[in-house]
């Protein structure tokens, strides 16, 4: 018999949970990894419903079965999903070019306490600036901008696009492009990146 500690433990591990998310996920029967495994259905049904806890040897022949390692059941759930929370007070404001009175924009990462980002995102606010006193910008990836008010003017390439408050565009970053507020009211967007 398990002490009450071990139990608990063991427990942000869901062990039985795994073996039975791996089971249904092959859509195999305890009969069927029974033989797989040489362990009996009862055997396996207890583990599943964390009834038992299984010894390493046994939960490596399961493991062996379903071509995962050991460290698949001893990640702590809680900390499996990757979760950043960045509250609007704590955002920074940077200029598109620090240093220079020409601004096109002002941006805060959206992002930035996610250690392991598959993208990155933006609030940016557009400026009013001379268009001959843009400095188009290019990187690796795609670009994502969804307009939240105001009105944009995007070059992108040889093109320029005018975007309104709701509409989107998507489009290859590595192409030359610049952002230029229209008109004098507020002009904000939602930017993600995907490197």
């Amino acid at each position: 018999m398990l002490s009450d500690t071990i139990v608990e433990g063991l427990k942000p591990y869901s062990i039985g949970e795994k073996l039975r998310g791996l089971r249904l996920k092959k859509k195999m029967g305890l009969v069927e990894l029974g033989k797989h495994t040489g362990l009996s259905p009862a055997l396996l049904s207890k583990l599943e419903r964390s009834k038992l806890f299984p010894t390493l040897p046994t939960l490596l022949r399961i493991a062996l079965v379903f071509s995962v390692g050991l460290d698949y059941f001893f990640a702590d759930e809680r900390k499996r999903y990757v979760v950043g929370v960045v509250r609007k007070k704590d955002r920074k404001r940077f200029p598109d070019r620090p240093g220079t009175a020409d601004i096109s924009y002002f941006f805060e990462s959206l992002d930035y306490a996610v250690v392991e980002r598959k993208l990155s995102a933006y609030h940016a606010h557009f400026q009013t600036i001379a268009p001959e006193k843009l400095k188009p910008h290019s990187h690796a990836g795609i670009e994502f901008l969804y307009l939240l008010t105001g009105t944009l003017a995007m070059k992108i390439g040889m093109g320029e696009h005018e975007l309104k408050a709701g509409d989107s565009i998507y489009f290859d970053a590595s192409a030359l492009h610049s952002y230029r507020r229209l008109g004098s009211k507020t002009c904000s967007a939602i930017v993600v990146t995907v490197p």
